[in-house]
């Protein structure tokens, strides 16, 4: 019934290569550190009017941590498309910032996670719109401020506004050859607080209890714990303590970071970690675990599995590669989706590669076939 205001919406989408890569240069611009609420909120200030130019509902959801979040919707009844996504990146201004062209080949923070996944969602959607279409396909979407750091904030927003989702779609970076993601491992945050007892180091050394020391006992225990095999790893990525060199130090921070394959290894993994800071403890001194984050695994189901062959038809379609990438190791919004029950998929954004690094890039020429593949989808969703 919609074909030809499908079509419609493909052949406008087609031309608009050069519109995308400067709405992605405009937002890769724009700083959006995860630690920049400011920065964060002026790239949703861009993205809410875009979306609401097109003629979606949008709604900003203040976060008294982080920058806010962005919620969107289509007028369209029933249960929804639900698109995912984040807007923050975890290089600060100073780090890394601008906007680089190298032929075909875009480099900047954020322009491969995810913020070239934005512009795909946002030139998709407008495609349906100019042709009419949206009134008719049940879409809506979550994009969030606090995704590299784990979402602890907005993962009960997500879990909210995704309830009753036909299926959910990540916008993250996509994949070489196309594949789409259906498995990812889980994530959590953990953040170790070591106390000890201060002291002068020359003169009264024997009464200090040196919150390093207990705190790097406890980071050699749960290093340890990584079991490849199994699928889990431990990383102490951050270790902070004392005041100087000559002083025993009173409080020492680590900041460690946990991936498995199963959620029942996550569990298991963190009471191991417990145990580890109760070994670690030296007299006078005590260590504290706090879960900051926790991602359960993205598993791969009869119903994800259908999804990525529908959709992949589309990309197949839209001049793209198509299939099923192994088991990955970074964690997304989308395995929260997946463990509510929603058949969801990932990887949807343009091909790259680099993020987290200095070096991250977009390859251009994949801008818009991969809208055209979501546009396809969603087009033919319309009732």
């Amino acid at each position: 019934m919609f074909w030809d205001r499908v079509e419609i919406a493909l052949s406008w989408l087609s031309g608009q290569r050069l519109a995308m890569q400067r709405l992605l240069e405009r937002f890769v611009r724009q700083s959006s550190f995860t630690g920049d609420p400011l920065g964060v909120n002026s790239l949703i200030s861009m993205i809410d009017g875009e979306l609401r130019r097109i003629g979606l509902k949008a709604a900003r959801i203040p976060s008294a941590r982080f920058g806010d979040h962005l919620f969107f919707s289509s007028p369209a009844p029933g249960p929804a498309a639900f698109l995912v996504g984040h807007l923050d990146t975890v290089f600060p201004r100073a780090a890394f910032e601008g906007f680089e062209l190298k032929g075909e080949v875009a480099h900047g923070p954020g322009v491969f996670d995810m913020k070239g996944g934005l512009v795909v969602g946002i030139f998709a959607l407008e495609a349906l719109a100019r042709a009419a279409l949206l009134r008719h396909v049940a879409v809506s979407g979550l994009f969030v401020s606090d995704e590299e750091v784990g979402s602890p904030d907005s993962q009960p927003h997500l879990r909210e506004r995704a309830s009753g989702a036909a299926c959910a779609l990540g916008l993250e970076s996509g994949r070489q050859g196309d594949l789409l993601v259906t498995a990812r491992k889980g994530s959590a945050s953990v953040e170790v607080t070591a106390r000890g007892v201060a002291a002068h180091a020359g003169n009264d050394h024997v009464q200090g209890k040196s919150a390093v020391w207990a705190l790097a006992r406890f980071v050699d225990r749960a290093q340890a714990l990584t079991d490849y095999p199994r699928g889990v790893t431990v990383n102490v990525g951050t270790f902070r303590g004392g005041t100087s060199k000559n002083s025993v130090p009173e409080l020492a921070k680590a900041e460690v970071d946990l991936r498995y394959a199963r959620e029942e290894d996550g569990v298991s993994l963190y009471a191991a970690l417990e145990q580890a800071a109760k070994e670690a403890e030296i007299p006078g001194t005590h260590l504290e675990l706090a879960r900051t984050a926790w991602r359960s695994p993205m598993i791969r189901t009869e119903s994800s599995a259908e999804l990525a062959r529908v959709y992949g038809l589309c990309q197949e379609e839209s001049g793209l590669g198509s299939g099923e990438a192994p088991l990955v190791g970074g964690g997304s919004d989308a395995c929260t989706t997946s463990a509510m029950g929603i058949p969801t998929i990932d990887g949807l954004g343009p091909r790259g590669s680099g993020y987290h690094t200095k070096e991250e890039q977009v390859e251009l020429t994949s801008l818009v076939p991969k809208a055209l593949a979501l546009a396809r989808f969603l087009g033919r969703r319309a009732v």
